[in-house]
Formats: structure tokens, sequence, C-alpha cells
């Protein structure tokens, strides 16, 4: 995942699947004003416990937006070559820990489409019935505003059917947090690699589902 040799920027594409950068304007109190916005797909996460070994399980995967991020801190990076920045800045900081998660871009319900991710990228084949809804919220209220619709589920090694790791191109990997290690990514001043929607997953999951 972190074997990243070359990258380079272009203006994004009018038929990007994913993504449409627009601007809007509008009058709020008389007064004209406008804001950039970013038409994205919905989404769903899944908190996954391993009841086997009691267990979260997560995924992680390199994020070109965390990779331009750190990037971008460095002032002169617009000057460097990108063998230069690959080799001042490893890939490895850009790999995120995460939930289980998917955008919504097919005709199925939501839930389907969790069931989906959670055998395609954790490999645990698990009937619908068995996943609990947690809530739906906003997502990147600053730029797109969309919704991600939160699931839990447990699981054991006996619902274990395949690899996982995601499908097509799709490069991420599985793995596990101990209860302790949880508590840890929630401790004050900790410095976490992961999404908001993760780690109010785990506290979510920590003040619900634990004793």
């Amino acid at each position: 995942m972190d074997k990243v040799t070359d990258f380079h920027y272009t203006s994004l594409p009018d038929d990007s699947l994913y993504v449409k950068p627009f601007r809007m304007y509008y009058v709020q109190n008389g007064k004209e004003k406008s804001w950039d916005l970013l038409k994205v797909h919905d989404s769903v996460a899944i908190i996954i416990l391993n009841k086997t070994r009691n267990t979260l399980v997560l995924v992680r995967q390199f994020r070109p937006a965390v990779y331009h991020s750190i990037l971008s801190s460095d002032p002169l990076h617009h000057m460097a070559s990108p063998q230069v920045l690959l080799e001042k800045y490893p890939v490895s900081q850009a790999i995120t820990n995460e939930l289980c998660a998917g955008i919504v871009d097919k005709s199925k319900s939501l839930i389907e489409i969790a069931r989906e991710e959670i055998l395609e990228e954790c490999g645990y084949n698990v009937p619908i019935d068995r996943i609990e809804l947690v809530m739906t919220y906003r997502a990147g209220v600053g730029t797109d505003g969309s919704t991600q619709t939160l699931y839990y589920c447990e699981v054991t090694d006996d619902d274990k059917a395949a690899e996982g790791g995601g499908v097509d191109d799709e490069i991420i990997d599985v793995f596990e947090l101990t209860m302790d290690e949880c508590h840890e990514m929630l401790k004050q001043g900790a410095i976490n690699n992961a999404p908001p929607s993760c780690l109010f997953g785990i506290s979510w999951f920590l003040t619900n589902k634990t004793k």
C-alpha cells in the first residue's frame, strides 16, 4: 500500500464519478454571499466487533487527500520533485485507520450496502438482521453536507468467508483493536491518523456496548 512511486496534479475533469465542485450564491440577511461546495456520494460506515477475540475490526488505506495535506504543510513543496517529496514524507504518514465504510453508489438499501462492505473490506459474511442501525449524521458540513449512516455489527471467526481487502483495485488492510487500544485512541491529547467518524464510532461503542 505504501509503494507509491510517482504522483502529479491536474484540474478535476467534468466526468468525475465521485466529486463535482461548484459554487452556490445566496442572499442572507440582505447580503449577497457565495460558498464553494462539493457534490459527493452519501456513505455508510460499520462498527464491527469480533466477539471471538473481543476486538474491533478496522481497516487501513492510503488516502491521497491526507498525503496532499501533509505535503502542503511544507512551504517549499511546490518547488520539489515528486521523488524528493516521497523521500522526505513517507507515504506511510497518509495511511489512515478507519471504520469499514463505503459510498452509496448503487440501487440497494443502505443496510445491504453496509453488508457488502463488511464482506468486501473485512471478509465477514453476515446476514442483514445482525446489522444494527446506530444513527445518521452529516459529514463534511463545510464542503459537501453529505450524510453518513453508521451501523454496528457483531461477528465471530466463524463468519470469516474471505480475506477482505476490498474489490477491484482497492488496497485495504484489515486489523483489530483491543479494548485498551480503543481507550488509548480517545485519551485527551491523543493524535490519531483517523477521521472523526472512526473516533466517534469507537466512542459510541465504548459508551453503549461495553460495561
